[in-house]
């Protein structure tokens, strides 16, 4: 497949160029520009909790992470349906509260964090990376431990 052609800003400058992905594609954002994060790491480790669970559809969970996080997930709560079939179990809502929330910004517009999730009989951690893409939070990895 043939590579797409550059758009021309200006005419009468050959030199100036830029690439449709460039111009059209995600915007990276500043921290400056993006809002507090722990808002969004506390609901989205709620969400995957509830998510692994059975009891909220992932499908709610799609605008705030990328695709390829969708996707891990998803295969995550393929086997999760499937453990839960083979051992008689039915969804249900599960009971625990979120914890101490570690943040650290490696970066500009990039926000890496640990979330502990205190359930009654263990205490699970969810990593997750937050980018500022288009002047919001997108997750780009989360990983449950």
């Amino acid at each position: 497949m043939p590579a797409r052609p550059a758009v021309r800003l200006d005419a009468r400058d050959s030199a100036s160029f830029i690439d449709d992905d460039e111009f059209f594609g995600r915007q990276v954002a500043r921290r400056s520009e993006l809002p507090d994060p722990s808002a969004m790491l506390h609901s989205l480790a709620h969400c995957v909790v509830e998510v692994m669970a059975g009891a909220r559809d992932l499908e709610q969970l799609a605008r705030w992470v990328t695709d390829d996080v969708y996707r891990t997930l998803s295969k995550r709560v393929v086997l999760a349906n499937r453990a839960r079939r083979i051992k008689g179990l039915s969804p249900q809502r599960p009971s625990f509260r979120i914890g101490r929330v570690v943040v650290t910004e490696p970066a500009d517009g990039i926000v890496e964090a640990v979330v502990l999730v205190h359930q009654p009989h263990r205490v699970r951690s969810i990593a997750i990376r937050l980018e500022g893409l288009d002047q919001r939070w997108r997750a780009s990895a989360i990983a449950v431990l």
